[in-house]
């Protein structure tokens, strides 16, 4: 049957020539062995491997290349511990936004312990056309298994090239909101703010709605208050305004907003906005509720609550 997926057409085509390839060398190496000069040569072969003379060389070679391999794995994760330090971790890099700082950490990190490998491989002496091969291979095998996960990726650099949020941001996405800590190649790592991190696949969130509450740099505080009908709304309006107007982290320019903005059966109510820097929003917030309950309550402003009117109409 053939497969109508290109990629995994050319996967099996390639798993079928390796197939043929190795059947075909364990054919002649079997006849060869079954033939009397087959066999007498293999045993030479054998003795003369196990000859002193070329054992001992055979073995310092080895050793030579296992010590060399050590070394330059020991020097080679000294160097990129080294190089990452300076970039783009580096003082002269501060300027570079952190998100892509971060993202770059990471790639720079996985291609030079891939260039690592490689070194050690073509070291021992397997040749590179071989290890391009298998590697072309298990990339075209790990591309079908994952397709996810490389949607996670795109995603990634989705992500780094717009840019919709950066590091500490505060952002809301997907049911839940916290501040990133991380951009990474397949997940963004949010904390919330009862200090629990959470893992958002990144292809998940370049086709998701995101708000940013970071990155504007002032925002608009809304707090709304309920009064009930026999409060004098005049009263209370002038009393908000005042407390707003005082409020140290309010800012003056936009000017704030205070007006009645909805009635119902049990009251009104009564909203009011002020604009603040971004990293006072909740400060301001807080405040305000604090001090307008308490202003309400010396002043005799009344809240609704839930009642039921009963009246009686006594029969004629």
């Amino acid at each position: 049957m053939v497969s109508p997926n290109p990629i995994l057409r050319s996967a099996e085509e390639i798993t079928e020539q390796i197939t043929e390839t190795v059947a075909e060398a364990a054919t002649e190496a079997v006849t060869d062995v079954a033939t009397e000069a087959g066999a007498s040569a293999y045993l030479d072969a054998i003795l003369n491997w196990l000859n002193p003379e070329n054992l001992i060389p055979l073995c310092i070679s080895i050793a030579g290349k296992i010590v060399a391999c050590l070394l330059i794995l020991l020097i080679g994760n000294l160097l990129i511990k080294l190089l990452l330090k300076f970039f783009p971790d580096g003082k002269k890099f501060d300027k570079m936004d952190r998100t892509v700082r971060v993202f770059l950490h990471h790639l720079i990190k996985i291609m030079l312990n891939v260039l690592l490998v490689v070194s050690i491989v073509a070291i021992i002496g397997v040749p590179m056309a071989s290890v391009i091969t298998v590697i072309a291979s298990a990339g075209a095998a790990v591309a079908l298994a994952l397709q996810g996960s490389l949607s996670n990726l795109a995603g990634g650099f989705m992500l780094l090239l717009f840019r919709p949020f950066r590091i500490d941001d505060f952002i809301e996405t997907q049911g839940v909101s916290g501040t990133v800590i991380d951009v990474g190649f397949f997940y963004t790592t949010i904390r919330t703010p009862d200090n629990k991190h959470i893992l958002l696949p990144n292809g998940g969130l370049t086709n998701s709605t995101v708000i940013n509450y970071s990155r504007e740099e002032n925002r608009r505080v809304d707090i709304s208050f309920a009064l009930s009908h026999k409060s004098d709304l005049d009263k209370a309006i002038g009393i908000v305004n005042d407390i707003v107007a005082a409020h140290p982290l309010v800012l003056k320019d936009p000017e704030h907003f205070v007006r009645m903005t909805d009635m119902t059966e049990s009251g009104v109510t009564l909203t009011a906005r002020a604009w603040c820097k971004n990293a006072d929003f909740w400060t301001v917030k807080f405040d305000l509720g604090d001090q307008v309950k308490a202003a309400f309550s010396a002043n005799g402003i009344e809240v609704p609550h839930a009642q039921v009117d009963l009246h009686v109409k006594e029969g004629k």
